[in-house]
């Protein structure tokens, strides 16, 4: 199991990068995608933090997981 935690840094990674690539649309409906991919690499990202007792990283993923989902909310669609 450590290696696969180990390893969830990768997909966290790469779903952050898609994540911040589908924010830059100017597609109201490709900008929500973006927030909720957002979302789920902030879930990535903090359980790698938890399993590294990363307890910064976690803090700011939570953080950034509540501007994420007031995007959501504050895009026009």
């Amino acid at each position: 199991m450590d290696g696969f935690i180990d390893f969830l840094q990768w997909p966290a990674m790469a779903v952050s990068l898609i994540a911040a690539y589908l924010i830059g649309s100017k597609r109201a409906e490709r900008r929500i995608l973006g927030f909720w991919t957002f979302i789920f690499s902030n879930l990535l990202w903090i359980v790698w933090g938890w399993h590294d007792e990363a307890w910064a990283l976690i803090t700011l993923q939570l953080a950034l997981m509540a501007m994420n989902i007031r995007g959501i909310f504050k895009n026009e669609a």
